[in-house]
């Protein structure tokens, strides 16, 4: 991509009604683009990243058996009143149509997929299923606060599993874990699995929580054994003894960027979901949630991997590999780095070129802000020596690459 041809252009100071760190960033760095408060506008850069941190989504969602597929997000109020939820959820987004028929933007999916499910499962045969989507849900938040963190619309992958039995909902809630975490990892993320209350399902449900000083969760946590448990529903402080081994307890601060729960057979029943056994009686279809947020981890990612200079993206979901800077109007060093780029491109390395016609305070300012993995400089300086200049983003110090090996190097 031609930095000359992108219509986005970076932002010298942060927006004063955004106080979240990831929106500053993501604004100024021209990922993003706020339409009101808890709505935002994917840019070229911000909606290559959010692809990117799906499409691991997917990959490991595909990994545990999950089929992808795509509900509507207009749903209709009989379904909400089947569960006697539409007077109960306090945030959904509900209109009327033309017709007066009533409706809800989609805050989550339980009354749409259990349905849906509903009918083609009969057998005991037919069972387990894992199906998921990845789309935008609404929800109205009384505050939309923490830029991409808590929006009103936000990009969601929510999985819905369901089973014969507990034994077998058990065995896939532990490969859920299993998946979330490589899907943490592949992002640049270290989460913790964290109790939470599991409401009238189970004792404790599961939270994905990555300790950061700007999180706005507190975790109870034993660095000792790795207990750890939301505050809210926990009576432990700060340097009681953990209840699992002989560590302390310690308060760590948090931003949530997953969760996973039993929903036993609330909904099935709801929808009088059974299948039969292979003894031909009815029996009740156990049901299970999994829930992660890709523009959430965006965010997330921003307030963990950044320094004062800018992002600093994990090389996984940044929009690009590298970027190319073109220092100075020379000829030479023009000539030399359109080839570059072209080689790169050609290598199937994802290359940023910044063509600009720009002095090379701004380009440097530019590409610390934006934060790709890895900056090229092509300057006459280095040309002398028919050289490139290599710096990855996440180090201080640069090192000098020849020219004819810096596609190797890359790739």
């Amino acid at each position: 991509m031609l930095q000359s041809k992108l219509f986005t252009k970076t932002i010298k100071d942060a927006p004063k009604d955004e106080v979240s760190l990831n929106a500053q960033l993501l604004i100024r760095g021209g990922f993003i683009d706020k339409l009101t408060a808890g709505i935002y506008s994917y840019l070229p850069l911000g909606l290559r990243t959010l692809k990117k941190i799906q499409e691991i989504v997917r990959e490991e969602m595909n990994a545990i058996d999950g089929q992808e597929i795509l509900m509507p997000a207009l749903t209709p109020k009989e379904n909400w009143d089947v569960t006697e939820r539409w007077d109960k959820i306090d945030v959904l987004f509900k209109l009327k149509s033309q017709t007066e028929k009533e409706y809800a933007l989609g805050a989550t999916h339980e009354e749409i997929v259990t349905p849906l499910v509903k009918k083609f499962v009969n057998s005991y045969k037919d069972l387990p299923v894992a199906v998921y989507q990845i789309q935008d849900k609404f929800r109205d938040e009384l505050r939309a606060k923490s830029g991409i963190l808590r929006g009103r619309e936000f990009n969601m992958k929510d999985l819905y599993s369901f089973h014969a039995n507990e034994e077998d909902f058990k065995s896939y809630y532990e490969k859920s874990k299993k998946a979330y975490l490589n899907i943490y990892k592949r992002c640049g993320l270290d989460a913790k699995i964290v109790e939470a209350d599991g409401g009238v399902f189970s004792k404790f449900s599961h939270e994905f929580q990555v300790f950061t000083q700007f999180g706005e969760d507190t975790i109870k946590y034993c660095s000792s054994c790795g207990f750890a448990q939301n505050s809210e529903i926990c009576d432990l402080k700060e340097g009681d003894n953990c209840p699992n081994c002989e560590g302390k307890i310690k308060d760590e601060k948090a931003i949530e960027v997953g969760n996973i729960f039993p929903l036993k057979t609330r909904f099935p029943d709801a929808f009088e979901f059974k299948y039969i056994d292979d003894k031909g009686k009815q029996q009740d279809v156990t049901m299970g949630c999994y829930g992660i947020g890709p523009s959430r981890m965006m965010g997330s990612i921003v307030e963990v991997h950044h320094d004062d200079n800018g992002i600093v993206w994990p090389e996984a979901v940044a929009p690009y590999k590298v970027h190319l800077l073109a220092l100075g109007n020379d000829d030479k060093v023009m000539e030399e780095s359109a080839k570059l780029y072209a080689q790169l491109e050609k290598a199937g390395v994802e290359v940023l070129y910044d063509d600009r016609d720009d002095s090379a305070g701004v380009k440097f300012s530019d590409s610390d802000l934006l934060g790709l993995p890895y900056r090229i400089v092509v300057s006459k300086k280095t040309l002398a020596e028919n050289q490139v200049e290599l710096k990855k983003r996440s180090e201080e110090k640069a090192s000098f690459v020849e020219l004819n090996k810096i596609i190797d190097l890359l790739k």
